[in-house]
């Protein structure tokens, strides 16, 4: 069997750092690709660095990594941002990946792709409060959300013009080195810094009724890893396909349970600020799909993650100065 040499794009962020370690494990030969120099701080084989804009350099990335498979993560990700400075988002988000489809399509022709989409695609759909699957309406509520769903029929074209590949759709997912910018970890940070005496013993919130979809990213990058299994597959898989848990947790239970992993009595302060303008109240992803295609299924227990999560930001604090 040919080796898998599987390029990662935004291979130094969160998400791409845990996939390197979860497909070097599995036996890929990892080629780390990072908008800026990465040196070790993944688990990969090669590492290249390219701004996926710039469309020259990234065809010549691609050609030097010669993939078999492309797992596409890089992205702006932060929803404030993509409203505060939509122009960056646009130009990464679909430029970016534009850039890629033609880098593939010209060089690595025959390399499984798959792209990294979002639930946020889903947007106002979420408002009927149920649980969605991969047929129910897009209705982006941001630019950070329209900018990967513009993206996706990218993808989606060059996938109808014979490029072998997959488009994840995943739903919230949390660990160790995520940036504060997201919920679980700002509430794991503010904990860390109260139990040091770094921060009065108050915690700042959003939102807390709203009902997210949470996943560690280990079973979200293991699910990633059974979708490149598709690649060894007749081309009668599906372009889209959820992943996800499938049971919503209100925000107000996850702070609940990371609040009873600390000795420290900590007041509760709503603030203003941290409410999004398009909040939803509910988003659930109905796994039905993926669970066809593949036999994953989560296994990591969220009050795993979430010990985890504090544990990090706790070695954090205690590091800084």
């Amino acid at each position: 069997m040919l080796m898998q040499r599987t390029l990662i794009t935004g291979a130094n962020g969160f998400v791409g750092q845990a996939l390197c370690k979860t497909l070097q494990q599995a036996g890929h030969h990892v080629i780390a690709l990072s908008s800026k120099a990465s040196g070790s701080a993944s688990s990969a084989n090669e590492h290249l660095q390219c701004d996926i804009r710039d469309t020259e350099a990234l065809a010549f990335r691609v050609a030097q990594a010669a993939p078999t498979h492309v797992v596409h993560l890089a992205a702006i990700t932060y929803v404030p941002a993509s409203f505060e400075n939509p122009l960056p988002t646009w130009q990464t988000n679909v430029m970016g990946s534009v850039n890629l489809l033609e880098a593939v399509r010209r060089h690595a022709p025959k390399a499984f792709m798959l792209f990294v989409s979002s639930s946020e695609v889903y947007g106002a759909t979420f408002k009927q409060g149920s649980t969605l699957d991969e047929n129910s309406p897009c209705q982006p509520l941001n630019p950070y959300a329209a900018s990967k769903l513009a993206a996706e029929v990218a993808f989606a074209e060059y996938f109808r013009q014979g490029m072998p590949g997959v488009i994840a759709r995943p739903f919230n997912h949390i660990g160790a080195q995520q940036s504060p910018d997201f919920v679980t970890s700002s509430f794991a940070k503010q904990i860390a810094l109260i139990e040091a005496g770094k921060q009065p013993p108050q915690i700042h919130v959003g939102n807390l009724e709203a009902s997210r979809d949470f996943l560690d990213v280990r079973d979200v990058c293991n699910a990633y890893r059974r979708l490149l299994e598709l690649a060894e597959r007749p081309r009668d898989y599906p372009s889209r396909v959820n992943i996800a848990s499938g049971r919503p947790r209100k925000i107000q239970e996850i702070l609940d349970e990371l609040l009873g992993m600390s000795q420290c009595h900590i007041e509760v302060i709503k603030d203003p600020a941290r409410m999004r303008p398009s909040d939803i109240p509910f988003a659930a992803g109905n796994i039905q799909l993926l669970q066809q295609l593949t036999d994953w299924s989560p296994t990591v227990d969220l009050h795993e993650t979430l010990a985890d999560l504090l544990d990090h930001w706790r070695t954090l604090v205690a590091h800084s100065q």
